[in-house]
């Protein structure tokens, strides 16, 4: 579909750039779609072929039917309607991700108690197998750190309050810490804590991820993750203040070895308040 839409696009005389200025989209979005890196939904298709002035009905149908059918090959399909596809999508391709996670540990590096607890915070009114459903689509997604053939590069900077916040129990907080520092350990995850004392910083405004592909045509990403609704920004003036912002961060924290020695430090008081039965 994606070699099609670039034929369409050739006959036309036009360039990416030019049918991302007249769709008001990102020109890393068209080249995307092109070379089958992003999933693709009818209503693209139909602004596709309006601005290709496709004349050819048939072609038309037979473009939004694969439309239809290629959103439906991702693994995480196969766990129903996962809200945060899109996502999951770029996440699978990219080669490197950087994350800020104020609040939580970064869902790639959690246990899945851990993971239960903080879905079950979420959606307090989702039910069991949702939950379950959730937790496994997590689960899924770290196979990405664990790949013997690709890894994904993962560099995370915590906020100390994801490491102190109790969720689940103390049990839960302990192991799930010990479970990071672990992880810590691969040659392609690096995590750095952001500890109360060091002050303000540029990520106060919230969690954010950063992804990056290896394909060069492919621009980075910043995803902001809302309520109902998620953010992509793929202008490269966004990618660059988040870029810089993420500079800053990691110039901040603290260096590997010391949050090491300082996540198991939090991990020995979760484990202490579980002895004593808090």
């Amino acid at each position: 579909m994606g070699q099609e839409l670039r034929r369409l696009r050739q006959e036309k005389g036009m360039t990416a750039e030019e049918v991302a200025e007249e769709l008001m989209v990102s020109q890393s979005k068209i080249s995307r779609l092109e070379n089958g890196r992003r999933s693709i939904s009818q209503r693209d298709v139909r602004d596709l072929c309006r601005t290709y002035r496709v004349e050819d009905k048939r072609l038309v149908e037979s473009l939004m039917q694969m439309a239809k059918d290629s959103r439906q090959q991702g693994w995480w399909n196969a766990f129903g309607d996962v809200p945060y596809s899109v996502y999951i999508g770029f996440e699978n391709d990219a080669a490197s991700l950087r994350v800020f996670e104020s609040q939580v540990v970064p869902g790639l590096l959690q246990t899945p108690q851990y993971a239960e607890a903080v879905i079950g915070g979420a959606i307090p009114e989702g039910t069991a197998e949702q939950l379950a459903q959730r937790v496994q689509v997590r689960m899924r997604r770290q196979e990405r750190i664990t790949d013997p053939l690709s890894p994904l590069r993962l560099w995370a900077v915590v906020d100390e309050s994801a490491l102190r916040r109790l969720v689940g129990n103390s049990r839960v907080m302990a192991e799930q810490l010990e479970y990071l520092i672990r992880m810590s350990h691969e040659p392609h995850v690096t995590v750095q804590a952001l500890p109360f004392d060091l002050g303000s910083h540029p990520g106060m405004s919230g969690q954010f991820s950063i992804l990056e592909f290896s394909d060069e045509s492919d621009t980075s990403v910043v995803y902001l993750e809302g309520v109902t609704s998620d953010l992509y920004l793929e202008k490269l003036s966004d990618v660059q203040s988040y870029s810089m912002m993420y500079e800053h961060l990691r110039a901040q924290a603290l260096n590997v070895d010391q949050t090491r020695e300082f996540i198991a430090k939090v991990a020995q008081e979760h484990a202490r308040n579980h002895e004593s039965g808090k």
